[in-house]
């Protein structure tokens, strides 16, 4: 089983560490699938853009959009998306938005991955959540209810999470963040983002 990826280096190492039994082919960007047709499926982690010839491989494309939905870009029926955010592709479960069709669920059962269908929404599920609960860790700096250091180890000690909010946020990157709280809030004013992480974000994206 050949599968195409264009991806970051941290991305190509949590997507390949799924299985063992795959011919991994990594292109620089998602032109490249058209030199390798006989993959079984592509994976397109580098952004959330649709290259027009998706719809003509009649195979699974999975994209990292964690904060565009399908709808938005017009995707065709074979285009999956999935979060590619670090951290989240080595989980056992991965959420899906889109048809997940026997190619894709066969793909998906090669890589080890249980699937979770979700809605077409931005976040997807668990991203939004994060998301929420770093920002709620911004506002908390801000009102100087405690410092980060103390905030991640109380999260991880109280909820028995692996990561404290500002460990994810350092992880996902505050930009990634901030474009998807930004995102929300359109509609939902409870996912403005906190003043703190704009700053981060804007400062190191400078």
């Amino acid at each position: 089983m050949q599968i195409a990826v264009t991806a970051s280096d941290g991305q190509w190492e949590e997507l390949t560490g799924c299985s063992g039994n795959i011919e991994w082919i990594r292109v620089v960007d998602d032109t490249g699938f058209i030199q390798h047709t006989t993959a079984v499926a592509f994976f397109n982690l580098s952004n959330s853009t649709i290259y027009p010839v998706y719809a003509s491989f009649a195979k699974p494309v999975f994209i990292n959009a964690v904060t565009t939905t399908l709808k938005e870009i017009n995707a065709p029926a074979n285009v999956l998306r999935i979060n590619g955010w670090p951290g989240f592709l080595q989980r056992a479960a991965w959420e899906i938005a889109g048809e997940v069709d026997d190619k894709a669920s066969a793909v998906l059962k090669q890589l080890n991955k249980a699937i979770m269908p979700v809605a077409d929404e931005p976040g997807l599920v668990s991203a939004r959540i994060i998301a929420m609960i770093i920002n709620e860790a911004w506002f908390a700096v801000g009102d100087e209810v405690s410092s980060k250091a103390e905030i991640d180890t109380a999260m991880k000690l109280g909820t028995n999470y692996p990561f404290g909010p500002f460990e994810w946020a350092t992880a996902i990157g505050a930009g990634n963040i901030l474009e998807l709280l930004s995102k929300l809030t359109v509609t939902d004013k409870r996912y403005q983002p906190a003043p703190l992480l704009v700053k981060e974000a804007t400062e190191n994206n400078s």
